[in-house]
């Protein structure tokens, strides 16, 4: 994502104390879940208007894409959400948390959408609560893409069910044809920095 600067000719010189902040997203991870809720919280500090996520991601935890979720939902600041390269898995998730209009991808780029894994282990009974609680968290993710996207809860569920839970990878016009892209295109981070003279 470029940043672009447009400084007016009547400034000498121009130092910004804080520069804007785009938020890069590769991994769902607790590390990379406590640096993303960092630095959203810093670009309120910096005087831009609004948070780039930027997402090129295989995927990860899903607990750290629920902490994600809720740092965005927490922001003052509207949220553009970019595809770069891949959004797979919690980095899908995480792109419809774009603002409706906000949300970008690279027309190369591509999507992939499936199940939360179960990954339990050991006696039955543990099995069995590991399996319900997947279904829980899928049964949510599920139903907050489709909103995110103006759909109705079940939206995503029932696409999913009629492909028979396999991986689900799109590509960019498949991704504008669903809602869950709104431009095919990176967009560029332009800061302005002017004089203002004005009589009073």
């Amino acid at each position: 994502m470029k940043c672009t600067f447009k400084i007016s000719s009547l400034l000498k010189e121009v130092e910004l104390r804080k520069k804007p902040i785009i938020v890069r997203v590769n991994k769902f991870n607790e590390e990379s879940a406590k640096k993303f809720d960092l630095e959203v919280s810093q670009a309120h500090n910096t005087g831009q208007r609004i948070i780039p996520i930027v997402i090129d991601s295989f995927g990860g935890t899903v607990y750290s894409l629920m902490s994600m979720i809720s740092t965005i939902r927490h922001a003052d600041l509207p949220v553009a959400t970019i595809v770069k390269g891949k959004a797979m898995s919690c980095g899908a998730v995480l792109f419809t948390f774009g603002k409706d209009g906000l949300r970008f991808m690279d027309p190369h780029a591509t999507l992939m959408i499936h199940d939360v894994s179960c990954m339990g282990r050991g006696k039955v009974e543990e099995i069995k609560s590991s399996a319900a609680e997947a279904d829980r968290l899928n049964e949510l993710i599920y139903s907050m893409m489709a909103r995110n996207c103006g759909k109705g809860e079940k939206y995503f569920m029932t696409l999913m069910d009629q492909k028979k839970h396999a991986d689900w990878f799109l590509d960019a016009s498949e991704a504008l044809k669903y809602n869950i892209a709104n431009h095919l295109r990176v967009p560029a981070l332009k800061v302005e920095v002017s004089v203002n003279i004005d009589f009073e």
